[in-house]
């Protein structure tokens, strides 16, 4: 199957099309999900795993792998993006509290961080987000970038909802100071 857009079909009835004919195991119709979604999950994982390409990759490919082995969980085809970024942001952020990576102490000055890997606007403001503390950054990606409540970050995040906000506050400050 050709991952290029059908004139006519929308993106979402194309995805659910895709995703019946994967689940009766057709290899090519997950391939054209998998080209389709990867482009647009990558950059998330990347600002989630602080400019660490290699864990953003390691990441969106565990993430298609247990998409292909659940996807009979989906209920509605018509979401699979949704379901998708879902499963992305719980599995970096289930791996981060595994891992318990260092991160920034409060009096530690910011690292330089890698450009992304996409051609992005402002690669100041990509660098600046990649050495945001990991709870300040994690929450200003899924608030501001990705579109989430503060109560749904807390419920991912598992943390109350203040603590939420304190962090994105945190966030824009460190930005604000790194920026000017």
């Amino acid at each position: 199957m050709d991952a290029t857009a059908v004139p006519g079909i929308d993106a979402c009835q194309r995805d659910a099309d895709w995703v019946v004919s994967a689940r009766a195991g057709c290899q090519q119709s997950f391939q054209a999900l998998y080209q389709n979604h990867a482009g647009r999950l990558m950059p998330m994982l990347w600002r989630m795993s602080g400019g660490d390409a290699g864990r953003a990759q390691d990441w969106l490919q565990e993430c298609f792998l247990k998409a292909w082995r659940h996807l009979d969980q989906l209920d509605d085809p018509l979401r699979f993006g949704a379901w998708l970024k879902r499963l992305a942001i719980n599995l970096a952020l289930s791996d981060r509290r595994r891992q318990q990576l260092t991160t920034v102490n409060e009096g530690m000055e910011l690292q330089a961080a890698p450009a992304p890997p996409w051609p992005a606007a402002d690669q100041d403001l990509e660098r600046a987000i990649a050495a945001l503390p990991e709870r300040a950054r994690q929450v200003l990606v899924l608030f501001c970038l990705e579109g989430f409540t503060h109560a749904e970050i807390a419920r991912c995040m598992s943390i109350d909802e203040g603590t939420s906000k304190g962090q994105l506050h945190r966030a824009r400050q460190i930005l604000k100071d790194s920026l000017s």
